[in-house]
């Protein structure tokens, strides 16, 4: 399994980018949401892939961000008809964020007008993702909707890691609040992650 390429950028195009790594040129498939990070040609970049093998082709698809990695791999694992093909449109036509805030809320409306999504398929990806996503996705669009200070920023992502440990969404909160005004603004998420679980524990 090929986990990942760093290489510099020999042309990229807003559905593909091909990479020089080690004077052997990758074609490598991308999402319109990484296109928008990757450098300019000539510079280097890393680039997280997934590597799919069918009988007539082994196809490179790559990533800026681990989080839209997991995110395709959980749509082509997890949702049945969505195979790489689709799985990319989605991560083009909407952010990881949005997208877990979409599967979270239903929004099948929104899901369906990505390209390549029908109505059915984005039921299905409702569907079977909720039990994935769930609550942390909804905590998570929301609080991207309005603009976080740092100190606002910190307690939103340790309350989203509490929540994919099993906190429920109001102990999470609270459990963060209280350790922030006990450790102060200089807390890192860490050190505010850490001080809820010795609570808890």
């Amino acid at each position: 399994m090929i986990s990942f390429l760093h290489g510099k950028v020999v042309e990229a195009l807003p559905t593909q980018v091909t990479l020089d790594v080690n004077g052997v040129g990758y074609d490598v498939l991308i999402p319109l949401s990484s296109f928008d990070r990757i450098p300019s040609p000539g510079n280097e970049v890393k680039l997280l892939t997934h590597l799919a093998v069918r009988e007539d082709a082994h196809v490179l698809y790559g990533f800026m961000t681990s989080a839209e990695r997991e995110m395709f791999r959980l749509l082509i694992n997890t949702v049945s008809g969505i195979g790489p093909k689709i799985a990319l449109n989605v991560l083009s036509g909407m952010n990881v964020t949005a997208l877990r805030g979409a599967v979270a809320n239903g929004d099948v409306k929104a899901l369906s007008q990505i390209s390549g999504v029908g109505k059915k398929t984005a039921e299905r990806i409702v569907v079977e993702l909720r039990d994935k996503i769930g609550a942390p996705g909804a905590w998570e669009a929301a609080s991207a909707q309005r603009s976080l200070s740092g100190a606002e920023q910190k307690v939103n992502d340790a309350v989203l890691a509490l929540m994919a440990l099993g906190f429920k969404q109001m102990d999470a909160h609270e459990s963060v609040r209280v350790a922030m005004s006990l450790l102060g603004e200089k807390a890192t998420v860490e050190d505010l992650v850490r001080a809820c679980l010795k609570k808890s524990g």
